[in-house]
């Protein structure tokens, strides 16, 4: 039963990777394999070990980051995709969203897995196993995005013109939602 918990707990952390997956894959003007892969790898990677980070930083340390991860979250998201929009209305050659450089991809998925640190403290203070728990949300997490770049290209091939601004405008939603939720408002 904990691995259903787990599973369940993999999904819910995953949809804000999903969303960015789908972007990026909106974003990409010929789609490939590799590109899910890569998606699949950075999101699920973060996904699995923000959680536990968040386990093996306790209690204390948590709570502090965990007051500003929303923010931080929120700014990140909105930067990136942000950046998206602007290249897509100026025409750009390669956009950061189109991007699937170290870099690109690092902010994207700190800024969708901060949430999951809170997740690890949570684990700890429950005394989960901790290993099985994260290797399920990763794996869960990982085939989600892979699917989502899948998704969001098929789309994006088909609606060109206008999957840049869509692509950074779900990101930027993605950041508001973060802030709403953790005030209470969504």
């Amino acid at each position: 039963m904990q691995a259903l918990g787990y599973f369940l707990t993999g999904i819910g952390l995953s949809m804000d990777a999903f969303a960015a997956s789908v972007s990026k894959g909106l974003a990409v003007q010929r789609y490939t394999v590799s590109q899910s892969l890569c998606c699949g790898a950075w999101f699920g990677s973060f996904q699995m070990l923000m959680p536990l980070a968040g386990y093996l930083l306790s209690m204390s340390f948590a709570r502090s980051v965990h007051a500003a991860a929303h923010w931080i979250a929120c700014i990140l998201l909105a930067l990136v995709g942000g950046n998206m929009v602007r290249e897509a209305i100026s025409g750009g050659a390669e956009s950061v969203g189109a991007s699937f450089a170290p870099r690109a991809m690092l902010v994207l998925a700190a800024a969708t897995a901060i949430d999951a640190l809170a997740v690890g403290v949570t684990f700890a203070a429950l005394e989960t196993e901790i290993l099985p728990a994260v290797c399920i949300i990763g794996a869960v997490t990982f085939v989600i995005s892979a699917a989502g770049v899948r998704l969001g290209a098929v789309f994006g091939q088909r609606h060109a013109e206008k999957a840049g601004i869509f692509g950074g405008m779900i990101l930027i939603l993605l950041g508001v939602k973060v802030v709403l939720e953790h005030y209470g408002l969504l």
